[in-house]
């Protein structure tokens, strides 16, 4: 059947995405991330199985394109701040998480009869956790702004540093190792190297945020933008010997101190998505299942190092530093998977000669054991806690008070979000700030943004009818969200409406304050107040009735007050 599709590199595609599309439905049921459908797909359509891969070149290029935007957006998301927001204890928790890890994996390699460089590889790869898997459970189950969580956020990101300095010292050591660096040296590669990292520079000083400002008017424009950016630092960084990835890495690092990262890393994230499939798919066709059963006890007890060990590891640094076994034990909790760069990290190490297939293989094994479980472990995580409580006394120093930043230490916090920064929702934030409340507006208009900024206002760029962005912003100390976002003033309010698209979202995000939006429509009130919405603002009928008010009330007292109103009221320029 499937022969009768495959014989063109379309159909074999099309085949591919169908068994993808039907894995991930049995994914949702099971309550699994992406990744671990894909990398089934991967072994289904492998030569061990359906034997459908045949274009391999085609598949091995979407792979590589994957790669490139998935390593561009780590590097997008490097936020340094962050980490120093959070104090010692994300640094400390995350370079003691990867120091341990990659220890004690090396010697569980050498004692499981694992060659040095093999045992090595397999060590660092189990020091990599999914940050997009983790970062998804948390918003998910609402506690990505809670202590664990944040901490959490801050060391992984720790070890995306990480993963950078590996991949960059991988590619170093790799120099002349494959047919692609056979004519490069180390000093022409350590050059040109120093070359580009000077390039990122000039470009983030002198033309990041000026071109991303001008291309955000298009958002289509800006994600283009931001493909070709990373392709050309990745064909460079391939050229000079460095490999695709450090280049795709300095592309995201270009991008990363721009007010549009966010925008553009939430818009990637399907095509990262998608591309990743393929990657997935290269890896399951070059895997020969029959070989897998040759590590089938190593990959247990790796698998057993990751679940029960990094929690472990987390859990004693934590408790050292003075937190509770609480907050340890939940977020050691998420660093008990390996990560999608886990396999592109050993994968390298293949491309490179430095291990075989077998060690891509194992780590495969170890991936699919440890994501597929943490995700259970993570939704779950109180439930845990509640049953190993009793046995964790011994990671909680006698006498420790309350967590060093509790209380969301660091987090901003906003009493009222203003969606929409037109002459309407600037009005309310200029008042807003008078009257001593922090207000912080979103927009999609990069040069509304840049007003409130001028005006003095705290705001941020973003799309409302992004999930994962609304998700993302503080929404939990606020008490008011108000939405005047631009709607048509004719017809009634839709389901496919930004404002109700946006009260969905909040309100899946947490959100329990109120909500005020605008409508410019008699017939959109109903509908808004019944998506959620507790106030419905109608600008031009209420501005007509305190129009009226100040005209009768002027006449009646001959005009005394207005010119007063008129002088203490706050302007929009």
């Amino acid at each position: 059947m499937f022969d009768i599709f495959a014989h063109t590199a379309f159909g074999e595609v099309a085949i591919l995405l169908v068994i993808a599309a039907a894995m991930g439905v049995v994914g949702i049921f099971l309550r699994q991330p992406l990744i671990v459908s894909f990398i089934a797909v991967g072994l289904i359509a492998g030569p061990s199985a359906l034997n459908i891969v045949r274009s391999g070149e085609q598949i091995d290029l979407l792979s590589e394109l994957g790669i490139t935007v998935l390593v561009f957006l780590v590097g997008i998301k490097l936020d340094v701040k962050l980490v120093r927001s959070l104090g010692s204890v994300a640094v400390k928790t995350g370079l003691g998480q990867v120091a341990f890890t990659s220890l004690f994996g090396y010697l569980i390699g050498l004692v499981l009869g694992l060659g040095h460089i093999e045992s090595l590889y397999v060590a660092v790869a189990l020091t990599f956790s999914s940050t997009i898997i983790v970062v998804k459970l948390l918003s998910d189950k609402r506690e990505i702004d809670s202590l664990h969580g944040q901490i959490a956020l801050g060391f992984l990101i720790v070890q995306d540093l990480v993963v950078v300095l590996a991949m960059i010292v991988l590619s170093t050591i790799g120099l002349g190792s494959g047919d692609r660096h056979e004519d490069r040296s180390v000093a022409f590669t350590f050059l040109a190297g120093m070359a580009m990292v000077g390039l990122v520079i000039l470009f983030v000083r002198y033309a990041a945020t000026f071109l991303t400002e001008r291309l955000a008017r298009l958002p289509e424009l800006l994600v283009i933008f931001a493909i070709a950016l990373a392709s050309i630092f990745a064909a460079l960084s391939d050229m000079v010997g460095l490999g695709k990835e450090v280049g795709g890495l300095l592309a995201g690092i270009a991008l990363a101190s721009t007010p549009y990262r966010e925008t553009i890393s939430a818009r990637l994230a399907p095509l990262r998505d998608f591309l990743l499939l393929f990657f997935f798919i290269a890896l399951g066709a070059g895997l020969d299942l029959s070989t897998l059963g040759t590590h089938t006890t190593a990959a247990m007890v790796f698998s057993l190092f990751v679940l029960i060990g990094n929690p472990l590891i987390v859990l004693a640094i934590m408790g050292a530093i003075g937190y509770r076994k609480r907050t340890g034990f939940l977020a050691g909790l998420t660093v008990a998977q390996i990560s999608e760069f886990s396999l592109i990290f050993v994968a390298m190490g293949v491309s490179l000669g430095h291990v075989d297939k077998g060690a891509l293989g194992l780590v495969t094994m170890v991936g699919m054991v440890t994501i597929a479980a943490s995700t259970y472990m993570i939704t779950y995580s109180h439930r845990l806690y509640a049953v190993f409580e009793p046995f964790l006394g011994i990671f909680e120093r006698a006498g420790t008070p309350l967590e060093p930043g509790d209380g969301e230490q660091g987090r901003r916090r906003y009493g009222v979000l203003v969606f929409g920064l037109v002459r309407f929702g600037t009005a309310i934030g200029i008042r807003m700030k008078t009257r001593g409340v922090r207000v912080l507006g979103v927009d999609f208009n990069p040069l509304a943004v840049r007003r409130w900024h001028e005006l003095g206002l705290e705001a941020t760029f973003g799309d409302a009818t992004d999930a994962e962005f609304v998700a993302g912003l503080p929404l939990s100390g606020a008490e008011w969200i108000v939405s005047t976002v631009p709607v048509q003033p004719w017809g009634p309010a839709s389901r496919e409406d930004t404002r109700i698209t946006l009260i969905q979202f909040v309100r899946s995000g947490g959100f329990g304050g109120r909500l005020a939006v605008t409508s410019h429509h008699l017939q959109d009130t109903e509908a808004l107040v019944a998506a959620g919405a507790d106030v419905v603002l109608e600008p031009f009928q209420d501005a007509a009735d305190r129009a009226l008010e100040i005209i009768l009330g002027g006449v009646r007292q001959h005009h005394t007050a207005i010119p007063a109103l008129a002088s203490e009221r706050p302007q929009v320029p």
